[in-house]
């Protein structure tokens, strides 16, 4: 089978490893409290707990925050944090509160720059697969376009963790399949929302992308992000149905819930110039699982670190960076939210074979690695506060804008 189809060690000074990993795997598993109980082992939540403890690692002590959530409680649900639109980004802490959740870890790794283009801006878009509330927000980049480490042999940017409609987290992969009809043709949606289009595509972006020029989607090939922009693009603005404008550059600014706008490279800006005004066309597209049949109510990119118990083979065991990841366990209805802390101290952080070891012992199944370094945060409610507060320490000092997370909600 793929890997899609399938799909600290020491604790706080008075307590030992085996005690450590009792207590965050037992906090997990306790049901619901009435409401106003005291709430055992750092409670944020009924079914939803937090600990921070010490691990020794190759290049020095890194210090985790942990969050553990128990799907099985009624109360309890995951959802996708994100600032209202794909190409947009702001901290963790604004967008847990804007959203309600009471606690959550940063998400996908994103456009953070480009230096390579001059003039080009960042769009801020995430790389991977986005749903927000079941609704598809964005379809992965090409994988040469990704930012952040290496992916591991076998991995791709279409990789998510997701939650289902039946309640339990799993990993997965995330594949657009999409079509563009008019009365003459029908030719392949290759993108959706991204900030990177396939060489030779047609992508769509939608409301949900936000006002972004979309320039940067025809930047880069899908072997080399740095390789210049293309000089053969096309773009055209479906409005209800038809055709209503056509330009030879991709353009910028909000786009109305009845507006579709295809952008084309190379030989898809080549198809798109064939379209006339008030021409007919249909556009459509969704994500399609590579293992799961349920539909997904929450998912987001990164990639696969832990499979069934076992690390992936070529795990990079040399880079030491922060580090925020997500553990699986009790059949995907458990779930441990892991972000290491920034502070000098222990900025050393760990390898990503590291981070699989780390997520197995705690109790993990499958793991997924999020974005590290100065996006690595955690939040949670303080007991008896409206809003949520950064729990570890960013590596940069203050909090980063991202362009998603990982969202903890409680409806008590």
């Amino acid at each position: 089978m793929t890997l899609r189809q399938k799909r600290f060690v020491a604790g706080r000074a008075a307590l030992t490893l085996l005690t450590t990993l009792s207590a965050l795997a037992g906090a997990a598993l306790v049901g619901a409290a009435p409401a106003g109980a005291a709430e055992p082992g750092g409670r944020i939540a009924p079914g939803v707990a937090y600990d921070e403890f010490d691990i020794p690692a190759a290049k020095g002590t890194a210090h985790a925050h942990v969050l553990t959530v128990d799907l099985r409680n009624p109360h309890v649900h995951l959802d996708l944090l994100h600032p209202g639109a794909v190409a947009a980004r702001a901290t963790l802490s604004q967008q847990a509160t804007a959203q309600g959740a009471v606690a959550g870890v940063n998400g996908d790794f994103f456009n953070i720059s480009e230096t390579q283009h001059p003039g080009v801006q960042a769009t801020g878009a995430s790389v991977g697969p986005a749903i927000a509330s079941g609704e598809v927000l964005k379809a992965a980049v090409p994988n040469g376009q990704r930012f952040g480490p290496a992916l591991p042999p076998g991995t791709s940017t279409e990789d998510v963790l997701g939650v289902g409609v039946d309640r339990r987290a799993r990993l997965d992969g995330l594949t657009l399949v999409g079509s563009i009809r008019t009365p003459e043709s029908r030719l392949p949606l290759r993108g959706l929302n991204q900030y990177a289009l396939p060489v030779g595509s047609i992508g769509a972006f939608t409301a949900a992308w936000g006002s972004a020029s979309r320039v940067r989607a025809t930047c880069g090939t899908d072997t080399d992000r740095a390789a210049p922009c293309s000089g053969d693009t096309y773009e055209v603005t479906v409005r209800r149905g038809r055709v209503a404008s056509m330009a030879d550059t991709p353009g910028s600014g909000p786009i109305a819930p009845d507006t579709t706008v295809l952008v084309g490279r190379e030989a898809g800006a080549q198809q798109l110039r064939k379209f006339f005004a008030g021409e007919p066309v249909k556009v459509r597209h969704r994500l399609v699982a590579s293992a799961s049949r349920v539909p997904y109510r929450f998912a987001l990119g990164g990639y696969p670190v832990l499979d069934e118990g076992q690390p992936l083979p070529g795990l990079d065991n040399r880079a030491s960076a922060v580090r925020t990841a997500v553990g699986i366990a009790d059949r995907g209805r458990r779930l441990l939210l892991l972000a290491l802390d920034g502070a000098p101290e222990y900025r050393t952080g760990l390898t990503i074979a590291e981070v699989a070891d780390v997520m197995r012992e705690l109790g993990s199944v499958d793991a997924f690695s999020l974005d590290g370094g100065g996006s690595s945060t955690l939040v949670a409610r303080e007991p008896g506060a409206a809003d949520v507060s950064v729990r570890n320490h960013p590596s940069g000092g203050v909090e980063r804008a991202v362009p998603n997370g990982i969202g903890v909600f409680s409806t008590t």
